[in-house]
């Protein structure tokens, strides 16, 4: 064999792989074809449109900087790839007082509005498909407080609370300001990290990140052609 013959040959196998590992799966994700609704199948007919509401582009983008990936997925695996769908609420609620079973898999839908589907490269930290879910209920919890603030303290402090002190997530305190307060203070002044003369205000990144996290509720119904948890597991899980 020669020499051209083996680099040519070795190109292939790299390209190929390329091509069809990476390059046809992120030219379909980039162009989505709308999902046409089955009154049959899905109980209404039009055309589904993912939501999501919140500064999806600038927090995705701050998420991204700040290696959020690193340590957290947002990916909620097939059964037959893990047991994402049974950690609690990772996957959704198993009793949604509206809807009962809201659990499913994740879907390329789920990351309309990113430039890329941030699925992450390791778990060191719990998935983040449903982050805003879980911090809702844990401020009702909290006698209804707001989930944001909650978002705001773990960024500035993961470790605050007694329950997180051996969290590995590090401080972006570098995400927040503290100015002397002069006069009234601010009304985006957060309750924590403050004083009798200063206060603590979260910068614009700080913003557009928790603004980004809280749009992680993967709870909207999809269309059954997106569903794709088999019956069986389904009607097991209930």
């Amino acid at each position: 064999m020669s020499l051209r013959l083996f680099i040519l040959g070795l190109a292939a196998s790299f390209g190929l792989a390329w091509l069809f590992v990476v390059i046809v799966p992120f030219v379909k994700m980039r162009n989505l074809e709308p999902i046409t609704l089955s009154k049959e199948t899905d109980g209404a007919v039009g055309i589904f449109y993912p939501k999501r509401s919140g500064r999806i582009v600038n927090g995705a983008k701050v998420y991204a900087e700040n290696g959020c990936y690193l340590c957290h997925t947002q990916v909620v695996r097939p059964t037959y790839a893990g047991n994402d769908m049974f950690r609690a609420d990772w996957a959704g609620l198993a009793k949604d007082p509206e809807r009962g079973d809201t659990r499913r898999e994740t879907n390329a839908y789920d990351f309309e509005g990113e430039t890329f589907a941030q699925i992450g490269s390791s778990r060191m930290g719990p998935d983040l498909s449903n982050l805003a879910r879980r911090l809702e209920a844990a401020a009702a919890a909290k006698g209804g407080g707001d989930p944001a603030t909650l978002l705001y303290a773990h960024l500035y402090d993961p470790r605050r609370s007694p329950e997180a002190r051996k969290a590995t997530c590090p401080s972006y305190r570098f995400l927040f300001t503290r100015h002397e307060i002069k006069g009234q203070p601010s009304s985006q002044a957060l309750p924590f990290g403050g004083d009798a003369t200063t206060e603590l205000l979260p910068d614009s990144d700080a913003k557009a990140l928790v603004s980004y996290l809280l749009a992680m509720k993967k709870d909207q119904p999809v269309p059954a052609a997106l569903n794709f948890a088999p019956a069986e597991a389904k009607a097991a899980a209930r």
